[in-house]
């Protein structure tokens, strides 16, 4: 526990205090937003605020998940479970950074052409199939090593799993490596891409960030106290995942790192995080998912995200299909916009949706764990 709350306190510090550096030099370097003319007239007055704030909250989350481990060789050795960095951790900070990178792109292809349009859509796609594809595969086919004292392996886990999972993995859907590999490419293009339509109102995307980040954390480290892998742990109901404790610090460092980003972020927001921001936490997100074996739950945790995802495709396929908008604009948040709802407002009633999804996702996970024990 101590270097989950290393990793939380060093990633908000660093996010709060880096932050309003990363302001002033991408207001230099004029990296402003690009607003687009048929958005809310309201938002002209964004124009020029600096983006591309991902950036520095995707580094705090690296460099607190050193700190975590560094942190954890201060521990006896009877409390480590788990000291060495691990596939696992390479596999969510790689969603995390390379998500972000392909969003780094499309933010500094807008700033350049001093326009809202940045990276074509078949670029963006190729950049998620990629980064999913990449890290899917790596989630799969790299099991863990671990051994006991007579020298077996009692943990031979990966980060992915070919079944699909709801609370844990479900036996009868098993998929095998190539579906699963599938899986996890859409699952991240969903991640990334909802986080990003969500991205529209000062702090909106983040606040529903930081409750998802720490829903996982708990989740995880509620996986790390009921490990299979655990040579303490006895009891017959346990968790077969990978790596939780990793899972657990990233997750914790992720949302300690938002909440300090999110001090400059809010309304009225100094700073945007970009496409940089919204992928890479997209990215994690999905990765956050895979590895604790919860990819059927992602959507009620992320309900928010679905929620504006799925204003944006209701909208499209109406207009394509009878000519009619159902919404004033999409995604959601906008429509109320012009209905005349103030910006924070539709920004904290969403966070209050976006709190009853983790709310009902926590509250499944734990009761499938009562009803395993009673």
């Amino acid at each position: 526990m101590r270097a989950v709350i290393v990793a939380i306190g060093v990633a908000f510090l660093i996010s709060l205090l880096c932050t309003p550096i990363a302001i002033k030099v991408f207001t230099r370097l004029k990296a402003g937003q690009p607003i687009r003319a048929e958005g809310p007239a309201m938002h002209q007055g964004k124009k020029g605020t600096p983006t591309m704030g991902g950036v520095v909250f995707i580094l705090a989350t690296v460099i607190a998940y050193v700190a975590g481990h560094l942190a954890l060789t201060t521990l006896p050795d009877a409390q480590i479970a788990q000291v060495e960095p691990t596939i696992t951790a390479l596999v969510l900070l790689g969603l995390m950074v390379f998500s972000g990178a392909v969003g780094f792109i499309d933010d500094f292809l807008k700033v350049r052409k001093r326009h809202s349009g940045g990276l074509n859509k078949r670029g963006k796609l190729a950049g998620q199939i990629i980064v999913g594809a990449i890290f899917g595969i790596v989630a799969l086919y790299f099991p863990s090593t671990m051994y006991d004292a007579t020298g077996a392996r009692t943990n031979a886990e990966t980060v992915g799993s070919t079944t699909l999972s709801f609370i844990r993995d479900i036996p009868a859907l098993e998929i095998g490596k190539v579906a699963s590999v599938i899986v996890i490419i859409l699952v991240v293009m969903a991640a990334t891409n909802g986080v990003n339509l969500t991205d529209g109102l000062d702090g909106l995307a983040t606040g529903a960030s930081v409750m998802v980040l720490a829903a996982y954390a708990l989740i995880a480290f509620w996986q790390y106290r009921h490990w299979c892998a655990d040579p303490n742990y006895t009891e017959a109901y346990c968790y077969a995942v990978r790596d939780p404790l990793e899972i657990a610090l990233i997750a914790g460092a992720a949302a300690g790192a938002c909440v300090g980003f999110l001090w400059w972020n809010t309304s009225p927001a100094r700073i945007f995080m970009g496409d940089t921001g919204a992928l890479g936490l997209g990215g994690l997100i999905a990765g956050m998912a895979m590895s604790t074996r919860t990819v059927l739950l992602l959507p009620i945790i992320g309900g928010l995200f679905v929620i504006i995802t799925m204003s944006v495709v209701i909208q499209i396929i109406s207009f394509r299909t009878t000519g009619k908008r159902v919404f004033r604009m999409s995604p959601l948040q906008h429509h109320f916009e012009l209905a005349g709802w103030s910006e924070v407002n539709i920004v904290v009633r969403f966070w209050i949706i976006a709190g009853i999804g983790v709310a009902i996702a926590l509250g499944l996970f734990y009761s499938e764990f009562l009803a395993a024990v009673t």
